[in-house]
């Protein structure tokens, strides 16, 4: 779980997303980046024992700075208001299937996968999906999948219109050839973070992502 208190401090950085309120408040911080840091503990205690690949993480291979790059945006806020953790597969690939939880007020949810790879790990996983994508049927279609995510994420931003180039426009699994991200979530509601259990609850949500992963990560890895 996390704490009331991280969660607070969140909340009240919605309200006042400037520096000198960060300043004036700079014990708080600490203590929810200590917080934050327990609470990756945690989860990492859970996750281990169920996916060896994470074996190697530690805390500071899975959080995210709470500053903002505000170099090319439009909104100057410098900090951002959301929570966020990532354990990746493998620390030393950029791009890794992996699993993370987002924690934001209204919008918190649970995901895990491969979001926006290279174009050159898209098209091994393209490559790797063409020829095996009974495998990844199976994955999509297992009965507990199917319970937690529904289906891989589909929408106009993560689709092609048309197959990409290359494959044929009627091959049998097009629609995931379509994809441009290869990843699953779930929505979750904002209490459960303080849920004592919380750890034990995410990760076993977390870890029906562990086959999508898995197939992921042998595209990425195969040579060509």
């Amino acid at each position: 779980m996390i704490t009331k208190e991280a969660l607070q401090f969140l909340e009240d950085l919605i309200a006042n997303n400037n520096t000198d309120w960060m300043h004036a408040n700079k014990k708080r911080y600490e203590n929810y980046k200590k917080d934050y840091h327990n609470y990756i503990t945690n989860l990492l205690s859970e996750l281990k024992p169920l996916d060896k690949s994470l074996e190697p993480l530690e805390v500071k291979n899975c959080t995210f700075r709470i500053n903002r790059d505000i170099r090319f945006s439009k909104d100057k806020s410098p900090y951002k208001t959301n929570m966020g953790v990532w354990f990746t597969q493998n620390k030393f690939r950029k791009n890794s299937p992996g699993y993370y939880i987002h924690y934001e007020k209204g919008n918190s949810f649970i995901a895990g996968g491969v979001w926006c790879p290279e174009p050159e790990e898209l098209k091994k996983i393209r490559k790797e999906i063409a020829f095996f994508h009974d495998d990844l049927e199976t994955i999509v279609n297992d009965k507990t999948f199917k319970k937690e995510y529904k289906d891989l994420t589909r929408d106009e931003n993560n689709m092609l219109k048309k197959a990409p180039k290359d494959f044929d426009p009627n091959h049998p699994a097009i629609e995931f050839l379509k994809l441009k991200s290869f990843t699953a979530s779930e929505k979750i509601d904002d209490q459960l973070f303080l849920n004592k259990d919380f750890s034990k609850i995410a990760t076993q949500k977390l870890i029906v992502l562990k086959p999508l992963n898995d197939f992921l990560n042998r595209a990425l890895e195969t040579e060509d």
